[in-house]
């Protein structure tokens, strides 16, 4: 048996290791931050997509947009008659559910609150203040995130 050889490893190569692990976690670490915010953005889109194509099917459905009522557009996720009453699912209630589950929340404030618009026709330029995650012109149906990142 030979006492002389021993079987570990080096000081310097345990720093090279440490080394390089530092250097991979300071390129992929960032990555994963940043996924965050593309999935924010993704499920923002998704959202009003589906919240825009609801809102004309009942344009078609109803021949007028959905009003806003305490903060809530609840014609979408409701039964309603032609003429845009909220009811029991049946023959004199035909319409709708268009959502399933309410109003989708903004996934980058969770609120799913509807603001009107401050000027109706026009786009909106920026947020509104309060606990709002959506802002809706009910002149033409128009449904816009209420959060800075969509308006920068």
């Amino acid at each position: 048996m030979n006492r002389g050889v021993r079987r570990a490893f080096t000081l310097i190569e345990v720093l090279i290791v440490v080394v390089i692990m530092a250097i991979l976690a300071a390129v992929i670490i960032p990555q994963f931050a940043a996924s965050t915010s593309d999935a924010k953005r993704s499920a923002l889109e998704f959202n009003m997509h589906t919240l825009r194509s609801q809102i004309e099917l009942y344009r078609i459905q109803h021949g007028q947009y959905p009003t806003i009522s305490n903060n809530d557009l609840p014609q979408l996720y409701n039964a309603t008659n032609l003429a845009g009453e909220i009811g029991t699912p049946g023959p004199n209630y035909p319409y709708g559910p268009y959502l399933a589950n309410g109003l989708p929340p903004n996934p980058y404030n969770n609120s799913n609150k509807v603001a009107p618009v401050s000027t109706p026709g026009q786009k909106p330029t920026g947020v509104v203040s309060g606990d709002y995650g959506w802002q809706y012109d009910q002149s033409t149906g128009a449904i816009w995130p209420n959060n800075p990142e969509y308006y920068q």
